[in-house]
């Protein structure tokens, strides 16, 4: 496997924390325990994009050093992988722009997109910065979405509510040069469920 720099790749750790030094390799699905074989992980990954994307996009997977390695050479400038639990593909615009966002500079003038088929795990709305939901920072949970990255994303005309329908677009981190929009596709039922399941979680907090 060859290794890859990791700043490149920190933009496919997009549950927005950002933590790809560290990030473990993910356990076999319902086991708990047991490590995901390269293919496995491999499937896993290249389901957070269309079959259209996947079929020539690359894998890349952290080793135990937190290096990134290559599983498989990308073919149409997307690279897959499994971020904080969740797989996502991005294109190198999208690696650009998070490349900035790690530098604390100004992102590029390029439309990037990611996708996340499978969702999030969830993100403040309002601080670039946040790794855990506070009480004030607007945790938002995304069922599966594709990310548009990039200044152009503002022109798009979306809500910049702070605590948007996650079931519609919008855009997060608004008033942040890391402003983007989040547009939920699929199956509406998978949207509305991660609604709930977020506003289940609010309430039970507030108890």
């Amino acid at each position: 496997m060859r290794c890859i720099p990791t700043m490149v790749l920190f933009s496919l750790l997009m549950s927005w924390s950002w933590a790809v030094a560290q990030e473990k390799t993910p356990a076999r699905p319902g086991s708990g325990k047991a490590e995901l074989s390269n293919a496995q992980y491999t499937a896993l990954a290249l389901s957070g994009a269309p079959s259209g994307i996947a079929k020539d996009a690359g894998v890349v997977r952290p080793d135990k050093d937190g290096k990134m390695a290559t599983l498989r050479e990308s073919k149409n400038g997307f690279n897959c992988m499994i971020g904080l639990g969740v797989p996502m593909c991005a294109d190198a615009n999208s690696m650009g722009f998070m490349d900035a966002y790690m530098k604390n500079e100004a992102p590029p003038d390029k439309l990037g997109v990611t996708y996340m088929l499978a969702g999030d795990k969830g993100a403040s709305n309002t601080d670039p910065g946040a790794t855990a939901k506070t009480a004030d920072n607007h945790w938002i949970v995304t069922g599966p979405h594709i990310m548009i990255l990039g200044p152009a994303a503002k022109s798009l005309g979306l809500t910049e509510a702070a605590d948007p329908d996650p079931a519609a677009p919008y855009m997060m981190w608004a008033g942040t040069p890391y402003e983007h929009a989040m547009v939920p596709i699929g199956s509406p039922a998978k949207a509305q469920a991660a609604k709930k399941a977020a506003n289940t979680e609010t309430k039970a907090e507030k108890k």
